[in-house]
């Protein structure tokens, strides 16, 4: 798929309450905030990239890229959860795909875009997810990663507007790709997520090693 009719969002706009209600995209790792490690991670796998966030967003937008909060959504502004950032980005997406990723997961493949793409087209899906193992080697979705249709966008909406904010419950009602990243060439701590600030440490650790 050409990345040109590809648009990438990291979203960045939780409360961070596992991390003390600190801006979890703000957070070093490896000395560089953490979404600046997944706009890194992304931007050459896209076209376009936007960053959804609901504070500091003056600093977000010193990065070059456009920045968005999130939409009202029965009565909140912001903090409403990763659909709301998937609202954003098709809302704002100009392309016939949108990328979501999180900002807290620096480790993410460069071929995350072309291995959801080809499932996508492969399985003739309107959505592709990530599935990859946890620490005991079991599959686990990661549904924060999708690539989507942008034509979604009025399905979701509904969705929203009706209190559903469960990423997998909304993917559930299309035709959904699942793609395994446990090849043996794939890093095992890829989609390693840090929630805390004692999982980012931990991860930074693995770094070392």
């Amino acid at each position: 798929m050409d990345k040109n009719l590809l648009t990438g969002i990291v979203l960045a706009g939780g409360r961070g309450s596992r991390m003390g209600g600190v801006d979890k995209g703000l957070q070093l790792y490896k000395g560089t905030a953490l979404a600046k490690h997944a706009i890194e991670q992304l931007q050459p796998q896209v076209g376009h990239l936007l960053i959804n966030a609901n504070r500091n967003l003056d600093i977000y937008q010193a990065w070059g890229s456009p920045v968005s909060a999130d939409v009202l959504m029965d009565g909140i502004t912001d903090f409403a959860g990763p659909l709301a950032g998937f609202l954003i980005g098709l809302q704002h997406c100009t392309t016939p795909y949108l990328m979501t990723v999180p900002c807290d997961t620096p480790r993410f493949p460069l071929d995350l875009v072309s291995r959801l793409a080809d499932a996508l087209s492969q399985q003739d899906a309107d959505i592709a997810m990530v599935s990859s193992p946890d620490e005991e080697g079991v599959l686990r979705h990661q549904p924060v990663f999708c690539l989507m249709k942008r034509e979604l966008v009025e399905s979701l909406k509904a969705f929203t507007d009706a209190g559903g904010r469960k990423i997998g419950a909304w993917a559930a009602q299309h035709r959904l790709a699942r793609v395994n990243f446990n090849e043996v060439y794939d890093d095992p701590k890829a989609f390693y997520n840090a929630n805390t600030l004692e999982d980012l440490q931990q991860l930074s650790s693995y770094e070392k090693h």
